[in-house]
């Protein structure tokens, strides 16, 4: 199953970096069938919904007339885009989405990423971008090392180590501190801040030479960075250990492979992010069943293995401002990407995924104890903030039986209605039931009726708490000490209530099933004033439960 990528999507992966919307509706067009150079030497046919490149092309009016024709989706020009009347009226009525490209940005880039986006799966590591593996920064990095004759790194915005050459060791001691440290040293950075190198490189295409320094600096060599940007994104920079300036020649050269270097970069991060989109969309299938759970646990490896369903919740969930609301969205992934790793750890097919706010994981394990066991000790290593709910075990090709419990798990989690922070199916077993008994009175419509619904409107009208009495002496098994100590009055106050709420309720507290009937009914109905003590919220940081769901 292949992850579906329309213009949408395009845009949305790819609209701060490389290209702009110029006129037209992404929502419109279906599924991108392939990307297609113009070219107006050759009538070459065109993949349904295509996603044409026109590059060089200055009147595009006539092309998105023939494009309209032959079903094409979009058409990138290079921007800034002008929007004649005629150009608008021809967008309009061939229904091709006008696309612009990025000032700055290569169409090789744009090419390249869009390739990446349509792509199934992981980056192809036989391709070679440059003459180097896609994505193979280090490979890339020895090339540059290569072409200029000194020890290079390359770095992130945030001067992370993504990859470095070899010969390092004719570098000096601040390089080789950073290499280990896959990162420049904080005083580093703030040398580099207080000289204005940063505010340089950023606003220069060109190589920046940095002067050496004594080491007390931290520089003993001259460094030579220089930027690498995807249209107007800074990505990163690339910093060589040199111990004389650059020839022009080689300073070229430099530059030139700061656009190679951003092509690899964006190709790396596409393909990471194709592949987490790919893997989400497997993981969601083969749990929901279906069709198509078949071959998404085929292509997850697990359809011989028998596993287990976890699925994990942030214990909170506010978020109502926009501000709240990112950082939320931003922990969700960072959690499901560290439950993805602690699982991997374990077992190397396991596989983890994002689905709206719920982490959903399948673990190969012959029983539940051991996935408790797993999932108590990611748990243990983050923190009290996550719930997880643990399926039963069931055979790769019948997960949604496991998902189904799973769900239901984190559903009591969820709720407080236990105080497990991890839990199996047989742990909350009578919550649970109680969760699916209210799901179908709550279908069913029906309202609270009997001896408890007389009890609610005598209390309300009266302001009494016959309720909390009939809860508290049925919690305690009929121990009215307990009792009346659970709700802080004197016993013979409580036998008082007792009596009044036999008359006013009309209940036979003798009677066992008058006795279940009402208890039944107490636990479906959880007002919080009336809600037994023992059974409080969790201290997960769940949210309290709500009022009654309906089940009266």
């Amino acid at each position: 199953m292949s992850p579906r990528t329309g213009l949408a999507r395009v845009l949305d992966d790819l609209g701060t970096t490389l290209i702009d919307l110029v006129r037209g509706d992404p929502a419109r067009p279906a599924d991108i069938g392939g990307v297609v150079i113009h070219d107006p030497d050759d009538d070459q046919a065109l993949p349904p919904s295509a996603l044409v490149l026109g590059v060089g092309v200055r009147e595009p009016a006539e092309i998105l007339a023939r494009l309209g024709r032959e079903g094409a989706a979009a058409l990138v020009l290079r921007g800034p885009v002008e929007v004649t009347e005629e150009v608008a009226a021809a967008a309009d009525l061939s229904g091709v989405v006008l696309l612009g490209l990025a000032p700055g940005a290569s169409w090789t880039q744009l090419a390249a990423m869009l390739r990446s986006l349509l792509a199934e799966g992981e980056v192809d590591t036989s391709e070679t971008l440059g003459g180097v593996p896609a994505g193979d920064l280090f490979a890339l990095a020895n090339a540059v090392a290569s072409l200029i004759d000194a020890p290079v790194t390359i770095e992130d915005r945030s001067s992370r180590v993504l990859a470095f050459s070899g010969r390092q060791d004719e570098a000096d001691a601040s390089r080789v501190e950073t290499i280990l440290g896959r990162r420049v040293p904080a005083r580093f950075s703030q040398l580099l801040e207080a000289r204005g190198v940063f505010q340089h490189l950023y606003r220069s295409d060109q190589p920046v030479t940095i002067e050496g320094a004594d080491s007390d600096d931290g520089f003993v060599l001259p460094r030579v960075a220089v930027a690498v940007r995807a249209g107007d994104e800074f990505l990163g920079s690339i910093w060589a250990a040199v111990r004389a300036p650059l020839s022009p020649d080689s300073s070229r050269a430099f530059s030139d492979a700061a656009k190679l270097v951003a092509l690899h970069m964006m190709r790396q991060r596409a393909g990471a992010d194709v592949e987490r989109r790919l893997r989400a969309d497997l993981v969601s299938t083969a749990v929901e069943g279906g069709a198509g759970a078949a071959e998404a646990v085929r292509r997850l490896g697990l359809a011989d293995q028998s596993c287990v369903v976890l699925a994990l919740a942030l214990a909170h969930s506010h978020g109502e401002d926009p501000a709240s609301h990112a950082r939320l969205l931003a922990e969700r992934q960072q959690i499901a990407d560290a439950f993805a790793m602690h699982l991997t750890a374990v077992h190397p097919r396991a596989a983890a995924a994002l689905i709206s706010d719920v982490v959903y994981a399948i673990l190969p394990a012959e029983s539940e104890d051991r996935a408790f066991r797993i999932a108590n000790d990611f748990r243990n290593r983050i923190g009290n903030h996550v719930l997880v709910g643990v399926g039963q075990p069931a055979d790769g090709l019948m997960l949604a039986r496991s998902r189904a419990g799973a769900d239901l798990v984190l559903r009591v989690l969820r709720a407080g209605r236990s105080s497990w922070s991890v839990a199996r199916v047989s742990d909350v077993h009578g919550e649970g039931l109680l969760l699916e008994l209210s799901d179908l009175i709550a279908e069913r419509g029906d309202t609270l009726t009997g001896p408890v619904a007389r009890l609610i409107e005598y209390d309300r009208r009266h302001n009494a708490c016959l309720v909390e009495t009939l809860g508290a002496w049925l919690d305690a098994f009929g121990d009215v000490a307990a009792a009346s100590a659970a709700v802080f009055v004197h016993p013979n106050t409580f036998r008082y209530r007792l009596r009044r709420l036999s008359e006013v309720g009309e209940i036979d507290l003798s009677d066992p099933n008058a006795r279940f009937a009402a208890m039944l009914q107490l636990r479906l109905w959880r007002p919080g004033a009336a809600e037994p003590a023992r059974r409080t919220p969790a201290s997960t940081g769940a949210a309290p439960p709500k009022a009654t769901r309906g089940a009266r």
